[in-house]
């Protein structure tokens, strides 16, 4: 499941920034998730879930709210609350300008493919332009200085992707084929030239998103951590669990 705000903005979006992004900046790996959708409005910090117990947990200003009820906490506990509530607001115009940034640093590399490939580069760039400002309007709905919502978002993505990507990669690959069966030696320079093109364009770009990114995982990271230090306890004995960062596996070989 997709439930943490940089999982949400780094691999979420991987399906349109994988291709400007995968050439042009380290591979940022911030794997940090949770059973729960999370949601900052102004006043709270919001985890529900659909099963398990519990379903709904609230922070709020340094209070705690488990299911049905407030629960007593120690000092300690409520500065880390308030920490972790803190550290959600400062992540989520983080999160807001990584999506954006992600999605328009990709559809500026479409657009350069488009242009160069595509039978209908007009229609294709039409059709980029039209998912790009579904996707913006998206990302400011579910994401600003003090709400995040995960569903929200992911469902807006995943409308404006699957709404135009199958048209744009349809032109893309269909003028590929045109220009190879038809012996188009302008067409064919210009796709051979293509990568370097299109690099030189997004390559700044990918850059300042890798760092801001970085960023963004040392705070989840940070929050995970707060997480993890909270004293209190559900009625079984077990600790909350709202955030997991799950070890990095890039590295791991079979035997």
């Amino acid at each position: 499941m997709i439930r943490s705000a940089p999982r949400l903005s780094l691999l979420c979006l991987a399906a349109l920034s994988g291709f400007a992004l995968s050439a042009q900046a380290k591979e940022i790996r911030c794997e940090i998730e949770s059973d729960y959708d999370m949601t900052v409005n102004e006043r709270s910090v919001i985890f529900t879930r659909e099963s398990g117990v519990p379903k709904a947990i609230v922070m709020r200003q340094g209070r705690l709210f488990v299911d049905d009820r407030w629960v007593q906490i120690n000092n300690d506990d409520r500065q880390r609350l308030l920490d972790f509530e803190r550290g959600a607001r400062t992540a989520m115009p983080l999160a807001h300008e990584i999506g954006r940034d992600a999605a328009d640093i990709a559809f500026t590399a479409l657009g350069e493919v488009a242009a160069s490939i595509s039978n209908h580069p007009d229609r294709t760039r039409k059709s980029l332009d039209k998912a790009r400002k579904a996707i913006d309007q998206g990302i400011a709905r579910s994401i600003s200085a003090n709400r995040f919502n995960s569903q929200d978002l992911d469902k807006g993505i995943e409308r404006a992707v699957g709404e135009v990507m199958p048209s744009v990669i349809g032109d893309i690959v269909g003028g590929a084929l045109t220009a190879a069966l038809t012996g188009d030696a302008a067409r064919l320079e210009r796709m051979d030239g293509l990568d370097k093109e299109v690099e030189a364009r997004v390559a700044p770009r990918a850059k300042a998103l890798e760092v801001r990114a970085e960023k963004l995982c040392s705070q989840m990271r940070e929050m995970a951590r707060i997480d993890n230090a909270l004293a209190y306890r559900l009625p079984g004995g077990q600790a909350l669990d709202l955030l997991e960062e799950k070890p990095d596996q890039s590295h791991t070989t079979g035997d």
